[in-house]
């Protein structure tokens, strides 16, 4: 794989060239800094990125390292200490891997090993994930540690999709493509404790989680992604599933729902993904809601507006939004949508090329 085509799975291939100017290669890259990175240009968003990217490459080249991202980047909080919080865990390996070593030789099965691990490492880093070890072939990451974000079951979903879709071009001695398959669950677990000695400690995480992860992929066909119920009820409508039943897996006393994602869904935002049954009714907001509508008519009378919403997670911050939405209904207006992690489509309301003021929402 080339320094190109693995910024380019990180979504970081705007940066090939100054890279370039600078006579940095794969290697170089392995030893620079995040100030380094820094000088070159790199955002804060990216230089984070490229940082768990690079740490996941150096524990595929060498996995007696310390497990990558177990620590936070500056000014954030991570887990340290044991604790127990919910996480999202993900298991993939390569479909066929022992018939293959088998069949070919030793370089050549550790020259696919790496560009399978790379692959690996860069989607979960370009999804916010923490690659937590590689065991051969097969690869354990977490989403919602050590850090956890908005949307951290939706993003192991998205980082698995990459996998399969990024292992694909990876060709066998034969020429057929290389298959994978994922199995992801989301629980309370106990996680953060440190195991092993020295280079090869890593944090340990205990609970029923990752057994079901692992029991899932097991049970996955080549190329496809199996989720628990929980890991689907949290996802909502953000993919397209299909609904395998339940499933009777070793270690569990009951038969386990089991859905396989098939792709992600067109929804017009993540808050409207997720109301599967529609919107809760809306109490006790009439106050914020009458002062939004105040500033959007200011707005439609040409005074600029700006307002920010802001609140803990759960708050429903984005339900008020859709509700002023809905209040709005066919007046002429942009509605924008942005994710943390970056802006999104620009939505049209009424056909009109400039169709007043905006609204902007799913923060």
């Amino acid at each position: 794989m080339t320094l190109e085509d693995w910024l380019r799975e990180l979504g970081l291939e705007r940066y090939c060239s100054v890279l370039s100017q600078n006579d940095i290669d794969f290697d170089t890259l392995l030893d620079l800094e995040e100030r380094d990175f820094e000088k070159l240009g790199f955002s804060l968003g990216h230089r984070r990125k490229l940082m768990r990217a690079i740490e996941a490459r150096k524990l595929a080249l060498d996995p007696r390292q310390t497990t990558p991202s177990a620590e936070a980047p500056a000014g954030t909080t991570a887990a340290r200490d044991a604790e127990r919080r919910q996480v999202t865990v993900m298991f993939c390996d390569l479909v066929g891997s022992t018939e293959l070593a088998n069949a070919i030789d030793p370089e050549d099965m550790g020259a696919l090993i790496r560009r399978y691990q790379d692959v690996c490492a860069g989607a979960i880093a370009r999804f916010d994930g923490f690659l937590a070890k590689f065991m051969g072939d097969g690869v354990l990451a977490y989403f919602g540690y050590p850090l956890a974000h908005e949307d951290d079951a939706g993003q192991s979903v998205r980082a698995a999709l990459a996998i399969v879709e990024g292992v694909a071009h990876a060709r066998r001695p034969d020429g057929q493509p290389l298959e994978v398959r994922a199995g992801i669950a989301t629980g309370l677990v106990v996680i953060g404790d440190s195991t092993g000695a020295g280079k090869a400690r890593e944090p340990e995480i205990v609970g029923q989680t990752p057994n079901l992860a692992a029991r899932l992929q097991a049970l996955a066909a080549a190329n496809s992604i199996l989720v628990s119920q929980t890991t689907h009820q949290l996802l909502g409508r953000q993919f397209e599933y299909q609904d395998l039943g339940k499933h009777a897996l070793k270690g569990f006393a009951e038969p386990v729902p089991v859905w396989r994602v098939l792709s992600e869904a067109v929804v017009e935002s993540r808050f409207a993904a997720k109301q599967s049954a529609g919107p809760s009714p809306l109490i006790g907001r009439a106050e914020e809601m009458g002062l939004l509508r105040d500033h959007w008519n200011h707005a439609r009378q040409g005074a600029g507006q700006a307002v920010l919403l802001q609140g803990d997670a759960g708050m429903g911050k984005s339900r008020i939004v859709d509700a002023l939405s809905q209040d709005i209904g066919e007046e002429p207006h942009f509605r924008v949508l942005c994710a943390s992690r970056g802006c999104g489509t620009q939505h049209r309301r009424n056909g009109e090329p400039h169709g007043g003021p905006a609204l902007d929402s799913d923060r």
